[in-house]
């Protein structure tokens, strides 16, 4: 190869690399549009590829299958919420607390399919993981996380600080705490608990979003006074 053919390659290359990166945004466009207009569970791979106007083979060439459509789907809900997380700023850290965790319950609310993706994530080993999804969507999966786990630790941190929380592990908490919040959107996306009408005999209760919200703002500050 010539020294005036590089050039040209390079560009070609990048022109290439810039075409992939379109379709794979297309993709993941059209894959959030169809879960937050259907459940999850609904949307196929060949609905995503008719929607794009492609077929499931280049679908397949993009991405490694359904898990890591949820997974790179799901990116894009965390680095929604982050935003929201992070516009909080109230200097007590107990307050911005609350209105983070308020953050959390009105996003999953209003985004049922970021609780189902990350639920079905969340259900598999790390082991099946890292077969079914790529290392590169799991490092932007990671950092997705990580960066709204962060945030909350950070207000952990600073209230250890202040001697407002008492917490050995902030990081533990993070999680725990985003780990059960997923758990108890739904609670508020069924809208029922269920509990004891008398011993042995169960029976269903109504509950509310306010009521999950309200319920795991107090459980995350009674955790984080310890």
């Amino acid at each position: 190869m010539s020294e005036s053919d590089s050039p040209r390659l390079d560009g070609r290359r990048s022109a290439a690399a810039t075409r992939r990166r379109k379709r794979e945004r297309e993709i993941l466009d059209a894959t959030r549009s169809l879960f937050d207009t259907r459940s999850v569970r609904d949307v196929h791979i060949d609905d995503i590829a008719k929607a794009v106007g492609t077929n499931r083979a280049i679908i397949y060439r993009h991405f490694s299958g359904k898990e890591e459509l949820f997974a790179l789907t799901l990116v894009g809900y965390l680095d929604e919420l982050h935003a929201l997380m992070e516009a909080h700023t109230d200097p007590d850290p107990e307050v911005r607390l609350a209105r983070v965790v308020e953050t959390f319950v009105d996003f999953g609310v209003r985004f049922p399919a970021f609780v189902e993706c990350a639920q079905a994530l969340m259900r598999q080993p790390g082991p099946q993981l890292f077969d079914e999804i790529s290392e590169s969507a799991l490092f932007r999966l990671g950092r997705a996380i990580a960066s709204c786990l962060s945030l909350l630790s950070a207000i952990l941190d600073e209230g250890v600080a202040k001697g407002i929380f008492k917490i050995g592990d902030t990081a533990m908490l993070a999680n725990h705490m985003y780990a059960t919040g997923l758990g108890a959107l739904q609670l508020a996306r069924v809208g029922l608990f269920i509990k004891e009408l008398a011993p042995g005999i169960p029976t269903t209760e109504k509950v509310s979003v306010a009521q999950v919200r309200s319920y795991l703002v107090d459980t995350s500050l009674a955790l984080a006074r310890g």
